[in-house]
């Protein structure tokens, strides 16, 4: 099993979300997080007054599947979320050791 864990940009979300169920994606856990990358925040104008915003808000996607998936998830997430300018995100894909469902006791891929 892997963990595919993707930095997107906040609008970003509903298409990715679609772009998965069919795969097979049957959950992912979503969190808003705020961060910088080689944009290096940018400025904005609030009341007449500029000022530099350092991180920039973003949304994590995690989600766990089955080796055999990992390719079709991380190629779906890669060209939805992608809008060409800087900023689109990252993927990352770690391993995972064990799952539990906690309401069934079901274990490691079943528990997917």
């Amino acid at each position: 099993m892997k963990l595919v864990m993707a930095i997107i940009k906040p609008f970003k979300l509903d298409e990715v979300r679609e772009a998965l169920t069919p795969l097979g994606v049957q959950g992912l856990t979503v969190t808003e997080v705020k961060g910088f990358g080689r944009q290096k925040g940018q400025t904005e104008i609030y009341r007449g007054a500029e000022y530099h915003v350092s991180f920039l808000p973003k949304l994590k996607i995690e989600v766990v599947v089955p080796d055999d998936m990992v390719d079709a998830v991380v190629e779906a997430v890669a060209n939805t979320a992608r809008t060409g300018k800087i900023g689109d995100g990252k993927v990352f894909v770690l391993d995972v050791e064990r799952a539990l469902r906690i309401r069934t006791g079901e274990t490691d891929s079943s528990a997917l």
